[in-house]
């Protein structure tokens, strides 16, 4: 049997209508297990691709079309996608009526922030909020993706698909953008000539593919550098996932 080629997607994500929005638009970069970019990165909405997807097998194949790279159908994929793929475990408790005893600081409300998003507030990482920050349309994309191609919870912050032929963990790319070891990482990537300003000095509409290149080099790292990204406690709630981010972008 051949051994199934892995490639690495980063997904920078859009709203669900941000084909109105020229400044913000879902965005993917493939990556290869020597850190060649593969095919051409791609900005758009994904939405329809979604909707039309049938399987994981189908929306890897559909992922990777966009790119420009034509699959062989064996390819397996580790995606890492920019955007909240749980919601805090308190405010669905809310919902149900179940009400916590006290509130204090933003960043502390476990209606507002997951314990992941607030682990990192604590190491000088301020991640966004899907309930207080406008990113709710993001957030359900990410979610939906999960539910219907990647449902299953194998560890805190990873899910795959059924067959295993996708797994899907949350990334989020400005530590990546501070951080001194993906400095060194990103000098290591070879592309073409002509995504080389796109990719290192992005304008403001390149911005979301500059982020899906981020994911896709925290997708890589998890598989080939596993020192370098920050991985969850194991009292963290798998329930809420886990935001995987360099390790030395942290504060601790």
């Amino acid at each position: 049997m051949t051994t199934p080629t892995t490639l690495y997607i980063g997904w920078d994500v859009g709203g669900w209508n941000c084909d109105n929005n020229s400044a913000s638009r879902d965005a993917l970069v493939v990556l290869d297990d020597a850190l060649n970019v593969i095919g051409t990165p791609w900005r758009g909405n994904l939405r329809v691709t979604l909707n039309d997807a049938t399987s994981s097998r189908d929306v890897i194949n559909r992922l990777l079309a966009l790119c420009q790279y034509v699959p062989s159908g064996n390819e397996r994929v580790a995606m890492a996608i920019d955007t909240p793929l749980a919601l805090p475990q308190a405010l669905l408790a809310l919902a149900r009526g179940e009400a916590v005893d006290s509130l204090g600081r933003s960043q502390d409300n476990p209606y507002l922030y997951r314990e992941t998003e607030r682990w990192l507030f604590a190491r000088g990482v301020t991640p966004l909020s899907p309930i207080k920050d406008m990113i709710g349309s993001q957030a359900t994309k990410g979610m939906h993706f999960l539910a219907r191609f990647a449902p299953h919870i194998t560890a805190c912050g990873q899910w795959h698909s059924v067959a295993g032929e996708l797994c899907a963990v949350e990334g989020y790319p400005s530590p990546a953008k501070r951080s001194a070891g993906f400095a060194a990482l990103r000098q290591r990537v070879y592309m073409p000539e002509t995504l080389h300003a796109m990719l290192h000095q992005p304008t403001p509409k390149q911005q979301d593919i500059h982020d899906a290149w981020h994911c896709a080099l925290l997708a890589w790292s998890l598989e080939h550098a596993k020192e370098s990204v920050a991985w969850p406690p194991a009292e963290m709630p798998a329930a809420e996932g886990w935001i995987f981010v360099p390790r030395d972008a942290l504060s601790e």
